[in-house]
């Protein structure tokens, strides 16, 4: 609007005195912006990915790129087949192609980790099928991703039938080494930050039985129900606290 008596002044609709509007958005992100540039490297980069910077390795941003891309391959790649689409098919070779790069990364972040990471021996062997069935996904869509390239996409009869079942192998076997890295998660609390204490514990401790008694202490059993978790009264103290009362009132 305009002052007359005195300056031009500037006024959005809306505005008012408590900051809204276009005025009030503008402003909140100039400040944004100018309380990031007075942040070093590493405060910007907390503030930006929070999660990301809390991370003790990139294994777990990584996974989720070989489970999408293998999965869409096998799909795409099942469906061509079946409805003779070959564009399908050429767009589930490349699907294929940075699946298999992506499951190498993955694989690579994830025996870093396992070196980093503490666990105890109940996990320890959880952690060992995972690592197996990773490097088998690593392997075998490897190995599809080089036929497929070596064969220019030209994949037909007992050949391609054969093609197709690798790819259901692996898509399994991608199901299953997701599972066991979900067990390693929700029900271990593996890297996660509230339980490293606890992984640390049961990492330096041999026996499996000292390994229970700390989780059992530590947490509740996440397998039994929540019904079975309440602690059952004892009947001798409520018949002796029955006999108590009733003594009392006579």
């Amino acid at each position: 609007m305009f002052d007359l008596t005195n300056n031009l002044l500037f006024a959005v609709h809306g505005g008012g005195d408590s900051g809204g509007g276009v005025a009030g958005t503008v402003a909140g992100v100039l400040g944004f912006i100018e309380g990031l540039v007075s942040l070093s490297p590493a405060e910007l980069f907390a503030n930006l990915l929070p999660g990301l910077a809390v991370m003790d390795n990139i294994h777990p941003l990584l996974v989720h790129f070989p489970i999408a891309l293998l999965s869409l391959f096998f799909l795409l790649d099942l469906v061509g087949s079946v409805a003779n689409k070959a564009d399908w098919r050429h767009a589930a070779s490349w699907f294929l192609y940075c699946g298999a790069v992506f499951a190498g990364l993955t694989v690579t972040a994830g025996l870093i980790a396992a070196g980093s990471i503490p666990h105890g021996g109940d996990v320890h062997e959880i952690m060992e099928n995972h690592e197996h069935l990773g490097i088998s996904v690593f392997l075998l869509s490897s190995a599809l991703a080089i036929w497929r390239w070596l064969s220019k996409e030209q994949i037909a009869g007992p050949a391609n039938t054969l093609h197709l079942m690798s790819a259901a192998i692996l898509a399994a076997l991608l199901m299953f080494t997701a599972d066991l890295g979900g067990v390693m998660v929700y029900n271990y609390g593996v890297a996660v930050e509230p339980m490293t204490q606890i992984n640390r514990q049961a990492a330096e401790l041999h026996e499996h039985g000292e390994v229970r008694e700390i989780a059992k202490t530590a947490v509740p059993d996440s397998t039994m129900n929540p019904a079975e978790q309440v602690v059952e009264p004892d009947h001798n103290e409520l018949q002796h606290d029955h006999e108590h009362q009733h003594n009392h009132s006579h």
